[in-house]
Parts: structure tokens; sequence; C-alpha cells
């Protein structure tokens, strides 16, 4: 449903000038948005592994961009010629909520975005070279998306079996909708679908605890290790109500490792450094990202569920300043503290709950 009432605004873009003032750069780097769709969601994430941040917007009932960095200061369009503006049908979505993660563990990652009800959240799945498949359905989390009025969601490994699962949150925009069967109430459940690591998720939603089936208006959903117990845990910000914790308690035996990174000649937070280990002949990728899902932040430190593996063969980190740090041969079940191009400074033992529960709790 386009929401015609309203009127669009065009996309905002401030360079840093490092003197503590901004330039607005909306309009000469090309992501100024002349059309001036209605723009919910947005991620910076690098989909080509060139080393430059890309940005993807999530658009209500109009294209969704992706814009590709060009590395000179401009960015190109390219939503439709890349497969991420529409859906599987060629149809415009009331795109919201914006997930990154590399659920293959092919090094390229992949876009889920939620939507409204009566329609499907896609999963665009980022085959290189700027082509990206609609697995939507294929992959099995098409057909239980379409009821709700999807929100925040992220990629995340629950299980700690080294494969990235889907989390997302829904919850009406219309109170009247408590009183229409057909729209299935204001408040809605969140869901949980598992990654079976051959390119499939199940719906797990009503394996994952009671928390996640009650009903809210959500919007917000980030994830992290709240505890520092090795277990991503998940906030949920709810309009009409509370916020809610949900507390992971994590699969006993499954190992895991975090890192927390600090730039010197890029920025301290090091943002857009790009982690990539390898364990048990294994091989994961993940960011250091600012933003997506909707609203929402999740935690800055770069989780790897391992599995059995109790060693960390390499871990290869690639800083946006583009100098390359490696390490070798780490334990698993620790957080590490790493500073740019001075390595670890910091390993800390974490002992993980004894408790065996796989998806969080309330």
């Amino acid at each position: 449903m386009r929401p015609a009432r309203f009127e669009g605004r065009r996309g905002c873009l401030f360079h840093n000038n490092g003197d503590g003032t901004f330039t607005d750069v909306s309009k000469p780097s090309g992501v100024d948005d002349p059309s001036g769709y209605y723009g919910l969601g947005i991620v910076w994430a690098d989909f080509n592994n060139s080393g430059r941040p890309d940005v993807y917007v999530a658009n209500d009932s109009t294209p969704n961009y992706l814009y590709r960095n060009e590395g000179n200061g401009k960015f190109t369009e390219i939503g439709m010629d890349s497969g991420t503006a529409l859906s599987e049908d060629g149809a415009e979505q009331a795109s919201m909520g914006v997930a990154v993660g590399d659920y293959l563990h092919t090094g390229r990652p992949s876009l889920f975005v939620t939507d409204f009800s009566f329609d499907y959240s896609p999963l665009y799945r980022n085959d290189g070279k700027w082509n990206f498949q609609d697995v939507s359905y294929s992959t099995g989390v098409g057909l239980p998306s379409i009821l709700w009025v999807k929100w925040g969601d992220a990629f995340v490994d629950l299980d700690n079996d080294g494969w990235l699962d889907l989390i997302a949150v829904s919850g009406h925009v219309y109170p009247q909708a408590e009183g229409l069967p057909s729209a299935k109430g204001f408040r809605k459940p969140g869901f949980v679908h598992l990654n079976q690591g051959d390119g499939t998720f199940c719906d797990a939603s009503d394996q994952s605890g009671p928390a996640i089936q009650e009903r809210h208006v959500s919007r917000g959903l980030a994830v992290g290790d709240l505890f520092n117990d090795g277990s991503m845990d998940v906030v949920i910000e709810n309009l009409d109500g509370s916020p809610m914790v949900l507390r992971n308690h994590g699969i006993e035996g499954r190992h895991w490792v975090s890192f927390e990174l600090a730039g010197t000649k890029s920025n301290r937070l090091a943002i857009g450094a790009r982690v990539k280990i390898a364990a048990a002949g294994v091989m994961q990728t993940e960011d250091v990202r600012s933003g997506g899902s909707y609203l929402s932040q999740n935690d800055l430190r770069v989780h790897f569920g391992l599995a059995s593996a109790t060693t960390i063969d390499t871990v290869e980190i690639r800083w946006p300043s583009g100098a390359t740090d490696f390490i070798k041969n780490i334990a698993a079940d620790k957080f590490y503290s790493v500073l740019e191009e001075k390595g670890i400074v910091s390993p800390q033992q974490i002992h993980p709950s004894s408790s065996s529960a796989s998806t969080p709790q309330k």
C-alpha cells in the first residue's frame, strides 16, 4: 500500500570534514534520491568485497535502492540491475527492515528485507558480480512471513553452529486491525528461521520459547551478547509496551569466538572492517556494521559460532584504511580485543552458561 498521502523525502549523505563540521554531498555523490521515495531501512555493507562500503535502502511501496560505491566519492544506483529493487515477480514491496549476512559462507553478504502483510519478505542471495537472486521460497523463508507486518530483523548465529540464522519481529500499523480476522490482529509474534547449512532455513518460531511467540506491536530489533556468555541475545523495541530482552541460554558443547576491533588509522570503532576466520575447515566472514534492521544498532563486536571447533586456525582483518592484519591459532570461547596493526591486546576467557536452550528465552 503506497503511502500516497505523504510526501517522500530525498536521501542525505553528509561528509565528515574532520573538524567537527559536515558537508552535504547528497547530490554530487549520487544518493540524493530525486524521486523522493519512502525510505525506511538503510544499511552500509561491502557487497562485492572491494573494500568500499555500498548502501542499500529499503523503500516503502517503491523500488529499493542499491548504491554501488565507485570509490571516488560517487555512487551508482543499481537496484534494478542487481535484482534487489523489486520482488521476484517484479512488484514493488513495502520494504522496512534490512539484514545483511554471509549465510552461505561464500564471502559475499546477502540481503533479507522485511515488508508489509500479505507479501513475503525477500531473501536476496548474493551470487557475485552485482547479481542477486531472490531465493525466498526455495530457502523456506518466504511462506512463513506472508501474514505478518514485519520490521526489525537480523542475521545472527543463535545456536553457535557456525551458520547464520534469521530473526525478525512484527506488528501492525493500524490499531483497528485487532478486530479484523484477515489482519491477524494489531499485535503480532516474532519469528525465527534456523539455518540448515544446506542453503535452506526451517521455521523454528514455535520451538524458540514463549517469548518470541508473544504478540506485541514490535518495531526495532537488535542482537548482541548482552551477558558476555558466548551466546547472542535479542533486544526488541515495542511500540505499544515495554522493550524486551530475550536471553539466549545457548547449547552446551557449542563453541564461539568474538572480536572487538579498534582502529588507529581507521575510524576508532572500526566501522566497515571485515573479519574472516577459518576453523575446522569452515570459512566465515562478518563486518563491523553500523545500522541495519529497523532503527536499531547491533553489538559492534563480531561474533562467530564454531560448533565443535576449539581453535581458530586463521583470522584475517581488513581495516577500512586498507591495512590487513593476520592472526593464527587462537583458542575458542574468548573475547578478543584487536587494535589495528597491533594485533590482539586483551583476550578474555568467558565461561558459557551450562543451560542448554538453543534459542532466546524471555
